[in-house]
């Protein structure tokens, strides 16, 4: 059973989402919030598997609060989902690097929502090839910022070159075909890497990628 927080400030759209996912059988809606603050304390509260969290709302915002959710080490294994109005846009960016493991738009199909909450409660992170792309063209074209994403040195040569093919958006099994190994290996190198990087999921070593340099922000090359 996928254990799910609702954080949003419209009461319609809040009752829509519980209504759509309480009829799918292995997912259950354990509490809703109409503001960030309170919905931090929910969280808290219930410990989900996954918070879905509008991007804008009053008293604190969700990037506010899924900053607070991701440093919470009690929460460690709650994974933060966006909502969204309006697409790609800079507070998604922030979102990410607060901590969310994707987003989603508000007028997704119910399929998509339904799908993208198992693929984060898995633990994988909500971003497609399409949406990494577009993260690197629009917002990481700023100069790497190397003081904010420290631990580069303690990656291996493979582990830094499973990172940067994350970050382009690659799946396991696809970076297991371009560096010729197993995808049990290519899966280990990205665990391995995220460990030590302290990433909460793939999203993560997205930003990193990007903010480290170790991407380049216009070409996406390793």
């Amino acid at each position: 059973m996928i254990r799910v927080v609702l954080v949003d400030d419209q009461a319609l759209m809040r009752a829509g989402f519980r209504a759509l996912l309480e009829a799918e059988d292995g997912i259950e809606v354990v509490g809703e919030a109409a503001d960030g603050e309170r919905g931090v304390a929910l969280v808290r509260e219930c410990v989900p598997d996954v918070a879905l969290i509008d991007v804008q709302m009053p008293v604190m915002t969700g990037i506010e609060a899924t900053r607070r959710i991701a440093a919470d080490p009690r929460l460690s294994g709650v994974r933060v989902v966006i909502l969204t109005n309006y697409g790609l846009d800079e507070y998604v960016f922030d979102a990410l690097r607060a901590g969310a493991s994707g987003f989603l738009l508000k007028d997704t199909e119910p399929a998509d929502l339904l799908h993208g909450i198992e693929i984060v409660a898995r633990g994988d992170s909500l971003l497609s090839p399409s949406v990494t792309s577009r993260l690197i063209g629009e917002f990481v074209s700023r100069p790497p910022d190397r003081a904010t994403a420290p631990g580069l040195e303690n990656l291996t040569r493979r582990e830094r070159e499973v990172t940067a093919l994350a970050a382009r958006g690659l799946t396991n099994e696809e970076i297991a075909t371009h560096m010729v190994i197993s995808p049990f290996t290519a899966k280990t190198h990205v665990s391995r890497a995220m460990t030590k990087l302290g990433a909460r999921d793939r999203a993560q070593l997205v930003v990193f990628a990007y903010e480290s340099g170790l991407v380049a922000a216009r070409n996406a090359a390793p």
